[in-house]
Order: structure tokens, then sequence, then C-alpha cells
């Protein structure tokens, strides 16, 4: 009996949260779980993307060439922690895991790089201290004395974001800063944020009954594939396939993309759709299936130009 209590256990917690906080087309960089830890919120001005000059110090310990990276925050495990990622013109790669710990009122922050992977990632911890979070990592100075590498998220805001990486002694007293870095959050959607935003709207509408703003979502020359039916092109024949029927009511309409690739002017999103009608006699049409959309970048906004599907 102990064994299958124990067993149903966190099938009973997992069930409490339902509502999907991760990654999705809705929310590109995640949402906070209002469940989780509220110190989670910490990095909440800091979550979505922004571009950095980075700028680290020589061994003959002048300070290097300003390098250009972008550093991206999100939320992941169902909104209850936060990932990171910093990528270089060149290649590489870094990134970490956040989560804070209630039981110990500290982050726990492990690094990892595609430059130097190790079976054990090394972690910080840390947390709040006035308006910047400091995070810590024990660590040698090359005589043997003992101290920290010390974390400094600083000048935190909507805007952006100062992080200085330094070794300190054990009491802080002393400091040697190796690298530094300035970060101003994007104001402008990327062109892959931007297509995502497009696809929700397709279903706001679609779910609004507007077929007008529908067919607006295409290029003049837009197509589409229905499933079992010959190719429609242009506005006209569009707006008579998306116009909804009279008494039509109770619309529901999503999109999951799986993947979307930008290739200049041009992109391919594929994924999965699902949607329900409820008709005049009350009667309900449910309907799900697979799609494919080449979009095409028209004055900075991005359109539909092919846009086919089929059922499952």
């Amino acid at each position: 009996m102990k064994f299958l209590l124990l067993l149903f256990l966190p099938l009973t917690l997992w069930s409490q949260t339902t509502e999907n906080y991760n990654v999705s087309a809705e929310n590109p960089f995640g949402k906070l779980n209002p469940e989780a830890p509220p110190e989670t919120a910490d990095y909440a001005p800091l979550i979505g993307s922004c571009d950095c000059k980075s700028e680290m110090r020589n061994p003959d310990q002048t300070w290097g060439e300003t390098k250009d990276m972008t550093w991206t925050f999100k939320y992941i495990m169902n909104g209850t922690a936060v990932q990171d990622e910093t990528t270089f013109k060149d290649g590489r790669n870094a990134g970490s895991i956040r989560q804070f710990i209630a039981d110990s009122s500290k982050w726990y922050v492990h690094f990892y790089s595609n430059t130097g992977p190790t079976p054990k990632l090394p972690a910080w911890e840390g947390g709040m201290r006035g308006d910047s979070i400091v995070l810590y990592n024990e660590q040698k100075a090359p005589n043997g004395m003992d101290g920290y590498y010390r974390i400094t998220f600083s000048d935190i805001d909507e805007k952006g974001f100062k992080w200085l990486g330094e070794w300190v002694n054990t009491s802080e007293s002393f400091s040697y800063p190796t690298w530094k870095i300035d970060c101003t959050k994007r104001t402008a959607l990327t062109d892959k944020e931007q297509i995502l935003l497009n696809a929700k709207a397709f279903s706001e509408a679609y779910m609004r009954k507007d077929h007008e703003a529908i067919v607006n979502m295409y290029t003049s020359d837009g197509k589409i594939f229905p499933n079992k039916r010959n190719v429609m092109e242009g506005p006209e024949a569009l707006s008579k396939f998306w116009k909804f029927r009279d008494g039509v009511k109770d619309v529901y309409h999503k999109l999951t993309p799986v993947e979307v690739t930008v290739i200049g002017n041009y992109a391919y999103d594929y994924g999965y759709y699902e949607g329900k009608i409820t008709n005049s006699d009350d009667s309900e049409n449910e309907f799900k299936g697979k799609y494919v959309i080449i979009w095409q970048k028209i004055d900075d906004d991005w359109k539909m130009y092919l846009d086919i599907w089929n059922s499952i």
C-alpha cells in the first residue's frame, strides 16, 4: 500500500498544474508560472533577447577587442526555471539553467558551453543583493589564495542590463574584473518571432470569424491548398473559402508550429493545427491536421504565400 501511495502522489501533484507556461507560438520566451517561487521573477526583466557588447581581459591584463553577442533568456520547466543562451558570430555558444531553491533561499545556476564540454557542469549560487543579482563559484587565485568568481547582473531594467565577471577574495575586499558585458534589449521582433505572432493572429482572426483579416494575412497572389480541393489563388477566392456559414458559433482554432526557418525574404513553417466549430443546430465539427506555410516578407511584415494543409 505504501508503494502505491508513493507512486500515486507525483501524479496527483503533476495534475494540479495543467496550463502550459513553456515556450510556444503565443509566448516565444515562455511565461512565469504563478506557482513557481516568487524569486523566479528576479529574471523577469531579462526575459527576451538582447544585443550585447562583450569584453574579456587578456593575459597581459589589457582589455581585449569588443565582440558582439546575443543573449536570450526564456522560461522553461513549465515556467518554474530560467534558461539562457549566448551566441557569438564565431560559432561559440554557451548557456545556463537557472533554478531558485526555496529551501536554501538561493539561485543555483549550471553553466554549459560548446567550447568546453564537461561531464560535470560548473555551478554558481547566490541571489538578489539590492537591485542586482549576485552569484558565486569557489575559485582559487593563480597564487593559491582562496576566493570566488563573482558574477553580477546590474542596472537591470526593461531596456537591458550590465554583467560583470570578476575574481574576489573571501572577504570581497579585493576584486579583479576579467569579463564585462553590456546588453541592450531588442525592441523589434526577430523575423521568427514576427512569424510566430502572425500565426497566432491567424487563429485569433479565425475564432472571431473575421475572414477579411484572414485574407489580409496572405500575399496578393497568395495560394491555399485545402485538403481534397484544388489550389485557390487571390483575394476573391480566399475570401469565399474563409467566409463562415451563417449560424456558426463557438469557433476554436490553434496552431502549433514545430519549426520556423527564415531564408532571406522567405521562410517556411510547418506544424499542426486543431479546432472546433459549433453549427447552428448545435452539432460540432472537430478537426486537426498538419500544415506547411511558405511566408514572404512584404514591407517589413510576413505574409503567407503558400498555405498547405491536410487532416489527420
